[in-house]
């Protein structure tokens, strides 16, 4: 009886580990954690996967990782108050927000120019902010 209960308390030791472990870890997204560097790495994704052309081969897969990188950025940083408050921030999320509802909205279909116009300037002012450190 003790060997099963002992068997038992290791094996959910082990599991809580393993769950830990793989939950802790960096995202597949690639954001690091630093706020001025994951802003950069989220334009570029992003910008990327504007400036690609409606028939790239690989337009899902970075449509894909641009998800990706949206929703854990703004998990990550929207509570957080050092960055939450930031000028870059409220401008990002703005973008994103944009983005991401087109996205759920509206599918495969193209951006429209307008839309694009819109983001690319709110991630370069979101940029020139990170820059300046607001």
């Amino acid at each position: 009886m003790f060997f099963k209960s002992a068997l038992s308390r290791i094996l959910a030791l082990v599991l809580v580990a393993v769950v830990t472990l793989t939950g802790c870890g960096n995202s597949s997204s690639g954001l690091s954690g630093n706020y001025s560097e994951d802003t950069l790495a989220v334009i570029e994704t992003l910008t990327t996967a504007l400036d690609l052309p409606n028939d790239a081969e690989n337009k899902q897969e970075i449509k894909s990782l641009a998800k990706e990188q949206i929703n854990d950025y703004i998990s990550r940083y929207r509570r957080n108050g050092e960055s939450g408050g930031l000028r870059s921030f409220t401008t990002m999320q703005t973008a994103l927000n944009s983005l991401a509802g087109y996205y759920t909205s509206y599918g495969n279909r193209p951006l429209p120019e307008k839309l694009k116009k819109r983001l690319k300037q709110e991630f370069k002012q979101a940029e020139v902010a990170i820059k300046r450190g607001i």
